[in-house]
Parts: structure tokens; sequence; C-alpha cells
């Protein structure tokens, strides 16, 4: 007799379709099983899902459509697995269906029970790990306190190393610890970016074997993801390395989760459904019995303040490693530079520029950082005030100098620059600001005397998203920094992060001044952090002897922040941070959450957000949720697009969640009703990291 089965299918984001649909099955099928089901006019992937509540009717079966085809040949996904989709779905205020499929390889969703047969047949990977090395990198005294204290206790772990530390090769030891003990055991090592990926599968390729590792991230072609989902799902990838996405990986023997470079925003989705990887990680890792590593030289201050001592309050256990690994290594000496008494609008002051010199003629490296690409953020006509301004956004068109356009950066609308201004036809426009190409150009001439020890010119190199937009263009051009080939490194934070560059010994810092004073309150925390993080990618080998520096170019040298940077203490920095949060009731002493709106007009986005606000307010000042008014977002028009929020805001975690549940069938109603005429969309992101 045929039975109903709940299946998740992946529906539109605001369908009010949010839980499973029922369908015919002639065979008893388990939760977790994948099947192709017709939805609709098409048919589409789902999977089979936990029994609803027990006081549902079932519905009439003359009513019912049936599955088409089960992919039997597929082992249902975990029940674990699919409590972490519903926790998430909760959370985030998505739809189970909406996260769950989107979890799955897209080549998965296209497959019928014959091709996935066919695709199965191919012999998967040997399990099981490579032979450790012959002779592994001796261990620090702190990296072996650090490891005992992993094994010892259940965690979740804050691993606080210093850059250079030696975080990685902890990563290594608990993996192989791991695998040695337990022969079907797997472990996940997630980082913050695709380019982070390479140099990780290398190190673990080279102590585990290439035929247990693989890789997860959105830079890979659909079959290349089948293929590492396929083998982490059968148990015969032992290591899995993947960016946010990979905390959904199906892995039924999960033991052990790192998560690199913790504190890194872009394990915040921002599109979609707005989850945080790091948050799921530790959850995760609580479902599956799992350890987790968070390691971080500067950890956010959301997990700095958890792993505060358990008689306060805190949920992890803080590890440390403030020392490089190496007995001559050290962290680099921090130099603030005062702008205020250098020659007006010099880009490089001439200590700076002294010091890249002396470095160079020494066949060492230097880096230059500065967080925008192009030229110049903004052309400018004296005449009439002109400015190159976006027509389809509330934001300036950058200047790219190489190929003579303006692009903005949001809605990416390109036109050749002007011949003359549009605004008063004078020939004299001019670019205003700098960017990471202007600044390489202005290296170019101020270095063009210099030699290297060969006798040779410099050689600058540009890496940012301008320069890296080709495949395999930035893996060649992080190649040419490690061999030697490149003295000066220009670019923006994608070279401030992670990278183990060998030979730098000079980091400088442009213009990190804009941060400090931002409307947004966690700006000081990023800018350190990014500051921390790019000092780190000096005086990594010891070898080379010297004194390693970082730069900053700053018209505040008195500031808190640089006072702490120079110190290299991240734990005062915290400390001031979190005493400050703490007086204004911010995160993580509150909880937050931000509604998006979007429509033709900021009228329209603006009443949407204020009439669900006045319909909620009752329940919000009964559970002491806060409501602000609905404003403008930072840029407020985007591709013609108006775009307001408004945020929520609790003491309690709980109460906020509450709310927001009961608060969403408001907001559907909201948007079928007057105010939601000439809306685009909205959207729910639960612990924003910008407002």
């Amino acid at each position: 007799m045929p039975q109903q089965l709940p299946v998740l299918v992946q529906t539109p984001a605001h369908s009010q379709v949010g839980g499973t649909l029922s369908y015919l099955s002639e065979a008893a099928l388990p939760a977790g099983t994948l099947v192709r089901v017709p939805l609709g006019r098409r048919e589409t992937l789902g999977i089979v899902w936990d029994a609803a509540a027990p006081d549902q009717p079932d519905i009439e079966a003359s009513r019912l459509r049936p599955v088409a085809a089960a992919l039997a040949a597929l082992a249902p996904l975990t029940p674990a697995w699919r409590q972490l989709v519903n926790f998430a779905a909760s959370y985030y205020q998505r739809a189970a269906g909406e996260i769950a499929l989107a979890a799955l390889p897209p080549q998965l969703r296209e497959l019928n029970s014959e091709q996935l047969a066919r695709r199965l047949k191919r012999p998967p990977p040997v399990a099981g790990p490579a032979e450790p090395p012959a002779s592994p990198v001796t261990l620090t005294d702190e990296q072996c306190a650090v490891l005992a204290q992993i094994d010892a206790q259940a965690g979740p772990f804050l691993l606080f190393g210093a850059t250079g530390s030696g975080k990685t090769e902890v990563y290594l030891r608990c993996v192989q610890q791991l695998l040695e003990h337990d022969p079907e055991a797997q472990a996940l090592v997630m980082v913050p970016e695709i380019n982070l990926t390479p140099q990780l599968e290398e190190r673990f390729a080279a102590r585990f074997g290439a035929e247990v590792v693989v890789s997860l991230h959105s830079g890979m072609t659909n079959p290349q993801r089948l293929k590492s989902w396929l083998a982490a799902h059968s148990g015969a990838a032992r290591i899995v390395l993947g960016t946010r996405m990979a905390v959904f990986a199906s892995m039924p023997k999960l033991r052990l989760i790192v998560v690199d470079e913790e504190h890194d925003p872009s394990y915040k989705q921002q599109e979609g459904a707005r989850y945080s990887a790091r948050d799921l990680a530790v959850y995760r890792g609580k479902l599956e019995n799992a350890k987790v590593i968070l390691g971080s030289a500067t950890p956010s201050l959301e997990s700095w303040h958890h792993s505060r001592p358990a008689a306060e309050g805190g949920r992890y256990v803080r590890l440390l490693m403030p020392s490089r690994v190496g007995e001559q290594a050290q962290l680099p000496l921090v130099r603030r530079v005062d702008m205020n008494h250098q020659p007006k609008h010099a880009v490089f002051s001439p200590p700076l520029l002294e010091a890249i010199k002396a470095r160079i003629a020494k066949g060492e490296q230097c880096m230059v950082f500065l967080n925008r690409r192009g030229y110049s953020p903004v052309l400018h006509c004296a005449e009439c005030d002109w400015k190159s301004e976006c027509p389809h956004c509330s934001a300036y068109r950058v200047f790219h100098k190489i190929d003579r356009t303006l692009r903005c950066h949001h809605c990416g609308y390109t036109e050749r620059v002007p011949r003359a201004c549009p605004g008063c036809g004078s020939p004299d426009i001019r670019p205003m600001g700098r960017g990471t190409e202007k600044l390489e150009e202005q290296l170019a001439e101020l270095l063009a005397d210099v030699r290297r020890p060969d006798g040779e010119p410099v050689r600058i190199v540009r890496i940012d998203a301008d320069t890296t937009k080709l495949k395999g263009e930035l893996e060649a051009q992080l190649a040419q920094v490690h061999s030697g080939e490149v003295d000066v490194l220009v670019g923006t934070q994608m070279i401030a992060k992670g990278h183990d560059f060998r030979r730098i010994t000079l980091v400088a810092a442009v213009n990190p001044d804009n941060a400090l004073f931002s409307s947004d309150f966690r700006a000081p925390e990023r800018l350190f952090s990014l500051l921390m993080q790019a000092a780190g990618r000096a005086g990594r080998d010891a070898g080379l002897g010297a004194q390693s520096e970082m730069w900053v170019q700053t018209h505040h040298p008195t500031h808190p922040l640089y006072e702490n940077l120079k110190k290299h203490d991240y734990p005062g920095f915290a400390a001031g941070q979190l005493q400050e949060r703490e007086q204004a009731g911010l995160p993580p002493y509150s909880f937050q959450a931000l509604v998006r709106a979007e429509a033709r007009t900021q009228e329209t986005a603006q009443a949407f957000l204020n009439a669900a606000s006045a319909l909620g307010s009752e329940t919000a000042a009964e559970l002491n949720v806060t409501l602000y008014p609905a404003v403008p977002m930072s840029v407020q028009r985007v591709a013609n697009v108006e775009r307001a929020q408004m945020l929520l805001e609790s003491p309690s975690r709980a109460a906020l969640q509450r709310f927001l549940a009961g608060w969403h069938d408001t907001l559907h109603a909201v948007r079928q009703g007057p105010e939601g005429k000439g809306l685009i969309r909205w959207a729910v992101d639960v612990d924003p990291l910008t407002i």
C-alpha cells in the first residue's frame, strides 16, 4: 500500500512553503533518502524528511503525486545532518528546503537514478591515511601544551596564536592523531576564502596523501564539487577542506572541525540564507560529538568573550600560543608615521620610502597594503564640482586607469572615461583619492632608480580583484612572490590574510584611518584584525635574520587602536572594545537582527518595514525586543533599487528568536497587503556583521 512521505524541496524564498510537501511512495524510504519528485511542471530533487508533527492529518491519497524515483544508490543523509539543517533554517529564518538543497552539489540536483548509478561505478579512492612523514616538524613547547589540552578536554577550543606561531601544524597534528586512533573518522578544516585553499590542500595532501583529501568551495566546477561531495558522503575522503559552504558537507563520521581565521567576516553568508558558518560549526560539533577548534591571531570579540574563564560564564576553552616558531622569529616592529608632519599630499612618507629602498637593496621583499582597488575612487571636475556618480546607485564609479573606464563596484555599470566634464565641458577632470592601481604606478615612479642586488630594476606586482579575474592568475602571481621574483607586492586585503610569504620583511599600511570613525561599531575590530594579519605576513622566515617591520601611515598616531597594534596587544584591544560595547549594550552583550527591504522607491521599502514594526510592537515590548525605525541603508540605491533596513535588538537571544519566529507570518501578511505593493524583496539577517 502506498505511503505518504514528507519531502523537502527547494522552494522560492518567500513562497510561504517553508516545510515539507507530501508525496506517495510504493516503498518505505528512510528519512534522509534523496528522491526525484514532481513539482509543478518540472521534476526536482528532494530529501525524504523526518515525519511531520503527529497531530497533522494525513492528506487524501488521491490528491498526492507519487515520488518519481529514489536515489537508493546513495546512503541516506544522517539524522545529525538533518538536525543541523533544521536548526540553521529555524535560527536564520529561512525555509529548511532552501538550506538543505543548496547544501547539495548542483550537479547532484540534475542527476536521475541511472546517471547517479553510472557515476558511482567509478572506483572511489581507497580510504585510510597515508603514512606520516619520515621527519615531521619538531613541535614547540607551546604547540605540545596546546595539543595536550585539546586531547584532554572536550572543547570547543579557541586557539589564540600569534601569526607564524604554527597553528596550521597544530591542526595537522590533531587530524593525524584522529585518523590514527579511528580508522573511519573524518575531519573538516575550513578557511575563509577560496584563495587560501590551494596552499592548505598542498600541506594536507603532502602529510596524508592526496587520495584522502578533498576540497569543497564555490570556485570548483560542478563535476569537481560532485566528486568531492560523494567522496565525503561515502567516507572515502577522510579530510574535507573548504570555505563556509563546507559546514554543510555530508560527513557521516565527522569527529573534528577546524575553523581557521575564525574572525573573518567571509564566514557569514551575505545572500540568501545569511548563516554564520563559524557558529554552525560549533553547533555541528555539539550535535556530532566532534571536537571544534576555532583558530585566529585576532579572534572575533564574540569568540574572545565566549572564551573567558568558565567561572565568568565562558563556553570555550582558550588556548594560547603567543610566540612565533623559530628562535629568531619575532613579531614585526610596528612604526607609526604621523602624516600631519609629512609633506602635504605625500602618498609615501620619506622615511617609509627610504625603508622600502633599503629592504630592496638587501634582496628582501616588501608588501604595501591599501584596501581599495582601482586607480582612484572618484573622478572630479574642479570647475563645476561634477563627480563620477553611478546613475543607478547612490555611489561613485571608480576610475580604472589601466583600461580607462569608470566602473561601479556595486552594480557593475561601466563606461569609458569622458574626454571632458559631462557637466560643464571643462577638460580639467582629475582623480581624487587613490586605489591600489595608483599606488602601484606611484611606487614604480618613486623606485625607478633603485636596483636589486643583481642590478636588475625593481619588480612590483599588484594583487587585487582586478588582476586575478582569470583562472590561475592568482596562483601564478603568488608563485612569483614565493620564488623571490617580486620585490614589492601591492594589494588589497586579499594579500593581508593567511599567506605564508617567507621573504617579506616590511609591510606598510598606507591609509588605514577611514575605519576609525565609521558609524559601524564593528569597524575598529575589523581594522585592527586586518592590520594585525597584514603585519603577520612580515618576518615569517627566521633565517633572514633581519628585524621585520610594520609601517602604519596615519593622521591619528596616538589613537588607542594603534597603541595596541604597536604592542601586538590583542587582549588589551579586546578589553577596551568589550568595555565600550557593554556600556552601549552592543553584541556580544545583546543580540541583533536586521530586516532589509528592497523596492523601486525608498518610501515603499520603509513603509513595508514600519507597517510590520507597528504590527509587532506589542509582542516586541512583552519579549523585551527593541524595534528601531526603518532607515535607508548606507548605500541606499543599487542598480536602481532602493534599500532600507530596520534593526531589532534584545538582551536575550531566546527572546529575539521567539519574536522573529512569530513575526515571520506578519512580514508575509504585510507583503501581501497594500504596504507590500511595489516591494521587490525582503530578508531577515540574524546576527548581522554590518549595519
